[in-house]
């Protein structure tokens, strides 16, 4: 029996968690709270909340769950570090008191995914959406995750106002894509996080094959090596999607499984396997690496460094003489 993850992520709100963990925010701005990191030690309120989103992120340093943001399971997944999955879910359904019906295991596999309650109206504005290429600073940080050849196909610049408490709008940009439920998951050097509800991004092709990735810039580095291989694809873009992934998964002949190597990757795939014996564990792709797109900014850094002109004058000391 599994508790239902989806039933938790419509009841229970990060705020509401925070507050029976004990924890207040800091400060709060326009329609976000920012909180001293429970995740570490720390003097100035770095983790975000927007309640609205149902959303929070982590500006400050890394924390031993490698988790940076995400909804309220995901939070969970980063305070109780390294629970398992369910018993994450256990935790949050007893800190906050609440009644979790439990799905059994066939019958989680079977069903439909649910359709999530809808989040109100936040505080953003959509302004534009462009293609990739007239922003230098979106453009910079996708090249220097490595991605940037294949990121064309699949990503947007997405232009958008957020709103504080004067109605005065800030405006913001992001490399972001669209995930089934219509949000927008959204990239930059200081943000990640979603315009909208989150959701699973799901990518046609062979119908018989596919394969599953925690993260996009993931799939995009694996795609940067594929030639020949046309998969279709599954993104989660949230390990808390893990029992909807297992669902949409089971569908398929054949599953390659490529999850982050940290403590909830690894649960998440062991999850994964134990419902679909068929999948595969293809993580030794980049053993020694947190993550594929981890294993390819590596790739790409060294093969910069051997192919970049050598300035053989550098050093060289000449007299002058006219």
């Amino acid at each position: 029996m599994f508790l239902n993850a989806n039933e938790i992520r419509e009841k229970v709100s990060l705020v509401d968690l925070l507050a029976h963990l004990g924890y207040a925010p800091a400060y709060k701005s326009g329609k976000e709270l920012f909180y001293l990191s429970m995740l570490r030690e720390e003097k100035t309120a770095s983790l975000c909340v927007n309640e609205q989103l149902g959303m929070w992120y982590d500006h400050g340093g890394p924390n031993r769950s490698g988790i940076k943001g995400g909804n309220v399971i995901d939070l969970g997944l980063a305070y109780w570090f390294p629970l398992s999955f369910q018993e994450v879910l256990e935790k949050i359904k007893n800190t906050c008191s609440i009644e979790i019906s439990k799905i059994p295991v066939q019958k989680e596999l079977n069903q439909k995914a649910r359709p999530r309650i809808a989040i109100k109206l936040p505080n953003y504005k959509i302004a534009e959406v462009k293609p990739l290429g007239s922003n230098p600073a979106i453009t910079g940080y996708l090249q220097y995750r490595g991605v940037w050849e294949t990121a064309a196909e699949h990503l947007k610049e997405i232009y958008y106002n957020v709103e504080d408490t004067k109605k005065n709008r800030k405006p913001f940009f992001a490399a972001g894509w669209k995930n089934e439920n219509d949000g927008w998951e959204v990239r930059n050097k200081y943000f990640k996080g979603c315009l909208g509800k989150k959701g699973m991004s799901f990518i046609q092709g062979e119908e018989n094959r596919l394969a599953v990735f925690e993260g996009y810039l993931d799939f995009l580095s694996w795609k940067h090596e594929q030639t020949i291989n046309k998969p279709t694809v599954l993104i989660l873009n949230s390990l808390s999607f893990i029992s909807a992934a297992i669902d949409r998964s089971s569908k398929f002949e054949v599953v390659d499984v490529f999850f982050d190597h940290d403590q909830s990757g690894r649960q998440a795939t062991q999850q994964l396997l134990s419902a679909i014996p068929h999948a595969k564990d293809r993580s030794d792709l980049y053993a020694g690496y947190k993550d594929y797109n981890e294993k390819h900014m590596a790739e790409q850094a060294e093969l910069l460094r051997i192919t970049s002109p050598i300035d053989v004058f550098k050093n060289l000391k000449v007299g002058f003489s006219r």
